[in-house]
């Protein structure tokens, strides 16, 4: 009989290991938590969003490029913006020189002419080499899937944010499993396995975006679940919506962009 209950309790504990959740799905819970106790975001300041611990653990990635692929689309090859429109529909307005589109300040975001749902994404990008500001102030940009959800540009390279606003974040939501960052003024690589969200007839939530992110080779987000569109302030929700394009944003920082595709899922 004791060999049988020490059996049995040691059966208990080897199964209660299993079913602890990883890092992402605690997170995920902790969104969908916060999902499901609505607020009022009127009511709410933009630092009420902020989440500073825990800190991603700095790490130093490989080297690596990425060629796009035969059935890619490619949205950026150095030599024009003809896949790009600013805001308003009319001609991008950030600057191309040797090869790479940087933003202009007070020039706006640039967005694709295509609209996209599910999809691979690849994209290069650098903060300047000349360093100023701190926080969410030094070399800030970002990617929006559909127009909608936004991936963090961000020079974290020894620069503390809140921890779901940093570069590998989806900002305010997803905190990014470790800190990928180069130095500044050095290239860096977002690739992108993005799954739009899906909508009932009746214009409810079927299933949520869900988002896979290597930064510069290292994986920073892993099949995450996005509680709805991105927000400066208060707590996302989804309204039905269809493909939209991929979005960069001027947010006041002259930051780069170079070798850019996306292929369809």
């Amino acid at each position: 009989m004791r060999n049988t209950l020490l059996t049995a309790a040691c059966m208990l504990f080897a199964l209660s290991a299993c079913m602890q959740p990883t890092d992402n799905a605690q997170q995920e819970k902790a969104g969908a938590d916060s999902a499901a106790k609505p607020e009022n975001n009127a009511d709410m300041k933009p630092e009420d969003t902020e989440v500073w611990e825990p800190v991603p653990k700095v790490i130093t990635p490989g080297d690596a490029t990425n060629t796009a692929p035969g059935d890619a689309v490619v949205l950026f090859d150095g030599k024009n913006l003809d896949q790009w429109q600013a805001e308003d529909g009319g001609p991008a307005k950030w600057e191309l020189k040797d090869g790479v589109v940087t933003v202009v300040k007070g020039a706006g975001t640039m967005k694709t002419k295509q609209d996209f749902e599910d999809f691979q994404l690849h994209i290069e990008w650098r903060t300047p080499a000349k360093v100023e500001g701190e926080g969410q102030g030094r070399g800030n940009s970002g990617i929006f899937m559909q127009g909608l959800y936004e991936l963090q540009v961000l020079d974290n390279y020894n620069n503390r944010t809140y921890s779901n606003g940093q570069a590998g974040s989806f900002y305010k939501q997803r905190i990014p499993l470790v800190n990928a960052c180069r130095q500044p003024g050095e290239w860096q690589t977002y690739d992108v396995i993005w799954t739009a969200p899906r909508f009932n007839a009746d214009g409810s939530l079927k299933s949520p975006a869900r988002a896979t992110v290597l930064q510069n080779g290292v994986l920073v987000q892993n099949n995450v679940e996005l509680d709805g569109p991105t927000l400066y302030i208060g707590k996302p929700a989804y309204k039905q919506h269809g493909p939209g394009p991929i979005v960069l944003q001027d947010h006041g920082n002259p930051v780069s962009y170079r070798n850019i595709w996306v292929r369809t899922l």
